[in-house]
């Protein structure tokens, strides 16, 4: 039998089968003692990797703790900068509303007006930045954009107004709260009432804006007898277009009285000036009286003097009755809501490098123009994938446009305080490419690609028209701004009549009654 043979270390590594095959019992020995030590080796090393897995989901969990954190005392922040703001404009309201008797008093005010104003601007530029848009001036009763004393000074002579929901009385079912409850694991929404928006004067008015359609010559008589009406019976101060004033002292040298503006800039400050805006003319009137303002909007009164009248719910035969009405008070108002647009270049560096904002009151239209091609568009809502339009274009439409150019490429006619983004393809050479209508919060990108054939073109409210290139992106949201325009009745019987004078709306001959009957 021959001898099992060692390491140097004295560990049995091989052992060699004795005659009859059994196992030198040293030679086992030496080799559980070897298996024990590498398992016990293995062992350690799993639990260090165990510790290692459990000391990275810690720190994940911090870091996830600690941006909860962050979250919350940035939320803290926004809210009380809210507040501060709130606080503000309450002040200022009651300034307006209860001025002090006496001289040193009002000088004291004054000086907490100027400040307050002061501190105002500053926090709008902190927030509205360079693009000058913000969310906190919808609808505000007076902007107060510079420092000087003059601007102050007619900024407290601006007539302050409240808006409230009217339902249809106190004692109706429909008196309910636009709400969504949770209760006992429940969700349930409350009935809607008819909500109809009420103006209310807190202040009398005492500037009013009158725009005219050009080249017509029924609106300039009938401006002149209304400007002369408002200063007489009403010592109202009146303002007017450039060209009107022209036509107005050319005529007789008793309107010198009627004030105007200069220079492009002056119209940026005309809402802090005009307490009421009357528009004499047709739809395009009132889509020009919104384009004069970037920011908040004067109530609109407009007036009917062209061929269709959607938004033109007033008719000028007895204007003085419904004048005297409205200056009195309360008013029934539909917001109508505008689009706000940018477009970003290819070469631009980011998205806060863009064109604009271009605010629209019916739509923004992207076709392509005189090209034989169709267009090619990507669509993104919310950087989420919307689709690819190849036809002659695109139309992102305000519910107020509802019954404009979407209304003739297809697209459904929507009640004008819905808030809502119509979303209408122009000619798709698709079948199954059909209008979307999409909640108010949405960002849509409509994209140009690099693989384009043609270029495409962008139209604003059917003007200022901007060249889209291969990579150039416009960019469309709702805007903070809302442009208020009177109703004769309320906005449910002003757009259903609108649709059934100006459109016709299923008009069709009555059935007889003489033919067969089931009963």
């Amino acid at each position: 039998m021959a001898p099992s043979k060692s390491n140097s270390k004295g560990d049995a590594s091989v052992s060699c089968p004795q005659e009859n095959g059994g196992l030198n019992s040293l030679s086992l020995l030496s080799s559980e003692k070897a298996v024990q030590e590498l398992l016990e080796q293995s062992t350690l090393q799993e639990t260090d990797d165990h510790l290692i897995e459990f000391s990275e989901a810690m720190r994940t969990v911090a870091k996830a703790l600690r941006r909860a954190a962050e979250g919350k005392a940035s939320a803290h922040a926004k809210a009380a900068e809210w507040k501060r703001k709130y606080e503000l404009e309450r002040v200022r309201n009651l300034h307006l509303e209860h001025k002090g008797p006496s001289h040193r008093e009002s000088n004291r005010d004054d000086e907490r007006i100027e400040n307050l104003a002061r501190r105002s601007n500053d926090q709008s530029e902190q927030c509205c930045g360079s693009n000058g848009i913000c969310s906190h001036e919808v609808l505000r009763d007076g902007e107060c954009d510079s420092d000087s004393k003059l601007l102050l000074h007619k900024f407290a002579r601006k007539a302050s107004f409240k808006l409230s929901w009217c339902c249809k009385g106190d004692q109706s079912d429909q008196h309910k709260h636009d709400i969504v409850s949770f209760e006992r694991g429940n969700i349930t929404t409350a009935e809607r009432s008819s909500k109809q928006i009420s103006l209310k004067w807190e202040t009398h008015p005492q500037t009013v804006l009158i725009l005219t359609k050009p080249n017509s010559n029924s609106v300039r008589i009938l401006c002149a007898e209304m400007v002369r009406w408002l200063r007489e019976q009403k010592g109202l101060d009146i303002y007017v277009e450039p060209r009107v004033r022209g036509e107005l002292v050319t005529e007789s040298s008793y309107y010198n009285f009627v004030h105007t503006w200069k220079e492009d800039t002056e119209i940026m400050l005309l809402h802090t000036r005009v307490d009421l805006v009357v528009t004499l003319g047709g739809d395009g009137t009132v889509l020009w009286a919104a384009s004069m303002f970037k920011g908040p909007v004067p109530p609109v009164v407009p007036f009917s003097l062209g061929s269709l009248g959607f938004m033109t719910p007033f008719y000028s035969e007895r204007y003085w009755d419904y004048l005297d009405s409205l200056l009195k008070g309360p008013i029934s108002i539909t917001l109508r809501h505008r689009l706000q647009c940018h477009v970003i270049r290819e070469a631009a560096k980011n998205e806060y490098e863009s064109e604009g904002p271009t605010l629209v009151l019916n739509e923004v239209t992207i076709d392509r123009g005189i090209s034989s091609y169709l267009t090619n568009l990507e669509c993104y809502c919310d950087n989420s994938f919307v689709t690819c339009v190849q036809g002659d274009g695109l139309i992102l439409s305000t519910t107020s446009g509802s019954t404009a150019y979407s209304l003739a490429a297809g697209g459904s006619m929507v009640h004008p305080q819905v808030p809502g983004i119509l979303f209408t393809p122009i000619c798709p050479h698709s079948l199954s490419f059909r209008p979307l209508i999409l909640p108010e919060y949405v960002t849509l990108r409509v994209q140009v690609p690099y693989n384009s054939r043609s270029h495409a073109w962008a139209s604003f409210d059917g003007k200022d028209r901007k060249r889209l290139a291969a990579g150039d992106a416009l960019v469309c949201s709702m805007a903070p701004w809302p442009v208020p325009t009177a109703c004769q009745v309320d906005s449910s019987n002003d757009f259903l009549t609108s649709i059934h004078d100006g459109l016709h709306w299923n008009l069709r001959k009555t059935q007889s009654f003489d033919g067969p009957r089931d009963i």
